[in-house]
């Protein structure tokens, strides 16, 4: 047989793999299913409604985006789904509905659809839509439900927010004030885990992350697992930072990446006005991440 009947030329990818991003959104969903349930018991009712309200309103509006643009219809993708489900489970389990709704669209109209859709966007979809609403209601968003057995001498404050210590089995369990989604954080560890053994988010930006927040802890003599286990960390650094659109492609990018996360999440918890930081500080290295691609791509061979 010639050598040429050996051969097969074809288009790039060369290498095919079962993983699409369906199934990795799914799975994301998937992943964050075990903290909204924890968030919906430990808050009521209205928390299911919020976030119900959130992925539908998400939902909605790529689809009539997409529409009113002529393009193909790709809300099957999943991706506005884990938009709305974030957003969702980044707000109070007091928002009214129409806050979430809002939110929704913001975050799929302004923090997506207007950069050209999935993978153009710079910035994650689901924190532009919460910064949008902390900025315009910021009443509404520092509203917190308090969960039952919840020792009223904690303040009226989530536990960032309060000088009072509270107990490390309430972070655990979740039954603290905060946001949704963000209050259990045992509930987070194991859809986190499940997404890592999974290899759909890489290890580097979440040990980043987390092993910053833990020097910078131990420097500053506060206690590291309370800031871990604290606020939106856990939910931001397993499921937010590790966004394959708006985090860094080389290896040395995502360390870097994750670091810089760590830092102005500490720098922000210690020293601003602010009780939480989680948000603006991924927000902030999303808009650096060209830069650091740029930085730390390998050099061609042979150069």
């Amino acid at each position: 047989m010639a050598t040429s009947e050996l051969l097969t030329v074809a288009s790039s990818p060369h290498i095919r793999d079962k993983t699409s991003v369906e199934k990795i959104m799914f799975s994301v969903a998937l992943a964050l299913t075990p903290a909204a349930l924890v968030g919906v018991y430990v808050f009521g009712w209205h928390a299911l409604w919020v976030l119900l309200t959130s992925i539908g309103a998400a939902i909605a509006a790529e689809v009539i985006w997409q529409k009113l643009r002529g393009q193909r219809l790709r809300v099957y993708d999943g991706s506005a789904l884990v938009t709305g489900l974030l957003l969702g489970m980044n707000l109070p389990p007091t928002a009214p509905l129409w806050m979430a709704a809002l939110g929704s669209v913001f975050a799929i109209i302004i923090g997506k659809q207007v950069y050209g859709g999935l993978g153009a966007n710079p910035f994650n979809p689901a924190l532009v839509g919460r910064v949008f609403l902390t900025a315009s209601f910021p009443a509404l968003m520092t509203k917190w439900a308090f969960p039952a057995g919840y020792v009223d001498a904690f303040g009226q404050a989530t536990p960032l927010a309060s000088s009072v210590e509270v107990p490390m089995s309430k972070l655990f369990l979740g039954t603290i004030p905060g946001c949704i989604g963000e209050v259990s954080a045992i509930a987070l560890l194991i859809g986190g885990l499940y997404l890592l053994i999974k290899r759909y988010i890489d290890y580097s930006i979440v040990g980043g992350i987390l092993g910053t927040v833990v020097v910078l802890s131990l420097i500053m003599g506060v206690d590291p697992l309370f800031h871990l286990l604290s606020g939106g960390l856990l939910l931001g650094a397993f499921f937010m930072a590790t966004d394959y659109v708006t985090s860094p492609v080389t290896p040395r990018g995502r360390w870097i990446f994750g670091i810089g996360i760590g830092l102005l999440v500490m720098l922000i918890r210690q020293f601003s006005s602010m009780p939480e930081g989680v948000s603006f500080s991924i927000l902030l290295m999303n808009a650096a991440v060209p830069l650091i691609n740029r930085a730390t791509r390998p050099r061609i061979y042979g150069r």
